[in-house]
């Protein structure tokens, strides 16, 4: 509630006054009929009007001060805010063959993917975004949805050996588009993320890459893997698991080539900090638009304050000329 005058709400410092007034006028007292002594009166038992002869004054400041706030024109507000927005439809298409266990990220490349990726969702708010995973195949883990809380479960599932191994760029990519294919959004995106150079599938990245530019989907690539050697995972001769020194190969000519074919762009994390500050310039590059209309009705209140007003007016009247009726 506001009020539309709120200047007249100065009034109210009158009512003070107007009390402070009425105590002065009782304590200094004065007796409508003079008698030669009340002691005979001291006595007497104090009736219901006693209790209730500074009612009506009471009353009437009330009242006064109901008026004043209705002389202030009280108003309800009523927002209605209508909002439009047009999201993005995201799909990450995320490598989780045995190469992603490399430790030149930490604690590891899957990890820390997932958990950028993890920061990126959670930013996304108003977009649909999807889940695709690849190795040496390729299968969706989770279609668009809004519904963030269940993306980042499915996410936190993703684990390397989930399917045989190798690197299907071209299948990974194949299947991202694929979820968006019936996409009615304005703005499509693909972020596949790898650590290689694709060895398996039936689809050639760049033959899929330009199925994505037919369909008007903008394809991110992104190249994960330090300069030079890294840790990887291996297994010894006791069957144990044990990391050994290799050359990092990602081939970055295909992925610039997929970016540069779509729209889109190639980017090499090096390191879990550049992965972050990759997905962030994505999250800027790929920003939703949201409108929002919002209309302000005001409702006149200061018929309840005067109806109350007069109401409390009326009950002093009757409790003054009935019930507290005095000697003239």
């Amino acid at each position: 509630m506001s009020f539309a005058s709120p200047h007249y709400l100065w009034l109210f410092v009158a009512l003070p006054l107007l009390v402070a007034y009425y105590v002065w006028q009782t304590r200094r007292g004065g007796a409508s009929i003079r008698i030669s002594s009340v002691d005979g009166a001291v006595g007497a038992p104090k009736t219901v009007r006693y209790w209730l002869r500074h009612v009506p004054f009471a009353l009437r400041i009330v009242a006064l001060g109901l008026l004043i706030a209705a002389l202030a024109r009280p108003q309800g507000i009523e927002e209605n805010a209508r909002t439009n927005t047009e999201g993005i439809d995201i799909v990450l298409a995320i490598d989780v063959s045995g190469s992603m266990l490399a430790r030149d990220f930490k604690p590891d490349r899957i990890t820390a993917a997932k958990e950028v990726a993890g920061d990126f969702i959670a930013d996304r708010v108003g977009d649909r975004l999807g889940l695709v995973v690849f190795a040496g195949e390729a299968f969706t883990q989770s279609p668009l949805t809004t519904d963030q809380g269940t993306l980042q479960t499915l996410l936190g599932r993703i684990r390397s050996g989930l399917i045989e191994d190798g690197t299907a760029i071209g299948n990974g990519l194949a299947t991202a588009i694929n979820r968006l294919r019936e996409s009615e959004a304005k703005s499509k995106v693909i972020i596949l993320l790898t650590d290689g150079v694709n060895n398996r599938g039936e689809i050639a990245p760049l033959t899929a890459a330009e199925i994505a530019r037919a369909q008007g989907i903008r394809v991110y690539t992104i190249g994960v893997g330090t300069q030079g050697m890294a840790p990887y995972p291996a297994v010894d001769m006791f069957g144990n698991m044990t990391f050994v020194q290799q050359q990092v190969e990602i081939d970055e000519k295909t992925l610039s080539e997929i970016a540069g074919l779509t729209g889109g762009k190639y980017f090499r994390a090096t390191d879990k900090a550049k992965l972050e500050a990759i997905y962030d310039e994505i999250n800027q590059l790929e920003k939703s638009k949201i409108e929002v209309f919002s209309h302000i009705t005001h409702h006149e209140l200061y018929l309840a304050w005067v109806l109350a007003a007069m109401a409390l007016l009326l009950v002093e009247f009757l409790l003054t000329h009935l019930v507290l009726k005095r000697i003239p």
